[in-house]
C-alpha cells in the first residue's frame, strides 16, 4: 500500500509541474493538440499507479518525454504563424455584419441554438448589434459588436477618472496579510483605523480588505464578526 501511495504521489507532483511548465494559457484554454496531451498523460499515469508490477520509469518517460514535445511545439508556434495555423488551426467569422456565416458554422459544426447560447452568455439576445463574432482556436466565442451599441467609454465623454490602480489585498479570510500591507507603505495604525471605519476591531472579523493605489480601501467583514 506504502509502494502504491508513493508511487501515485510522484506521478501526480510529476504531472502537475509539467502542466505549470506549459504556461497559464494553456491551463485555461486547451487547444486541441493540449487536449489530447492532457488525455494520453491522465491514461498514461494510470497504470503505473494501478499496477505494482510496471516499474514506475515505464510511465515517467512516456509522460516526460510528451511534456517535452508539448513544449516543443509551443516553441514552433510562437515562432511560426504557419505552423501554429496548421497545429491549431485558424479563427472562424461565424457572424459577419449581423448575418450568419452558415458554411462556417458546418465547418466547426456548430449549431445556430449553440451559437445563440454563447451569445446570451455574452450579453447578446441577436445578430443584428453584432458586426463579427470570431469562433477562437480554444473554442471561445469572440464578439465585436458595431460601433453604436460598444459602451460609451470615459474618454468618448470627455471625463478623465482617477486611475486607481490594482487592489491589494491585506486582509484575507480573516488572515492579515504583513508583506503586502509593508509593500503598500502602510503600518497596522492605519489598518486599524481603516477596519473602525467600517465597524471592525480586529482583522480577524474581515473576510476581505483591500486597498488599491489611490488609498480607497474596499471590505467585506465576516458573518457574526468572530
Amino acid at each position: 500500500m506504502f509502494v502504491v501511495l508513493i508511487r501515485t504521489i510522484t506521478l501526480y507532483l510529476l504531472i502537475i509541474v509539467g502542466i505549470r511548465l506549459l504556461g497559464k494559457h494553456q491551463i485555461g484554454q486547451l487547444e486541441p493538440s493540449e487536449l489530447v496531451l492532457a488525455l494520453i498523460i491522465a491514461d498514461l499515469a494510470s497504470v503505473p499507479m494501478q499496477d505494482n508490477g510496471i516499474p514506475l520509469l515505464a510511465g515517467l518517460i512516456p509522460i516526460i518525454v510528451l511534456l517535452s514535445l508539448s513544449t516543443i511545439l509551443t516553441v514552433l508556434s510562437t515562432k511560426s504563424i504557419r505552423f501554429r495555423a496548421i497545429l491549431c488551426g485558424k479563427p472562424s467569422i461565424v457572424v459577419e455584419n449581423g448575418q450568419v456565416v452558415e458554411r462556417e458554422l458546418r465547418k466547426n459544426r456548430l449549431t445556430v441554438d449553440e451559437l445563440m447560447e454563447e451569445l446570451r452568455i455574452q450579453g447578446y439576445s441577436d445578430f443584428k448589434s453584432i458586426k463579427f463574432a470570431m469562433l477562437e482556436t480554444s473554442g471561445q466565442l469572440s464578439v465585436l459588436p458595431y460601433a453604436k451599441d460598444r459602451p460609451v467609454t470615459a474618454t468618448q465623454m470627455g471625463l478623465s477618472p482617477e486611475e486607481k490602480g490594482l487592489p491589494v489585498i491585506l486582509i484575507s479570510d480573516g488572515r492579515l496579510l504583513a508583506h503586502n500591507l509593508k509593500g503598500m507603505g502602510y503600518e497596522e495604525v492605519w489598518l486599524e483605523k481603516q477596519l473602525a471605519v467600517h465597524g471592525l476591531h480586529r482583522p480577524s472579523q474581515a473576510l476581505l480588505l483591500t486597498v488599491d493605489e489611490a488609498g480607497n480601501t474596499y471590505c467585506i467583514s465576516k458573518e457574526g464578526k468572530t
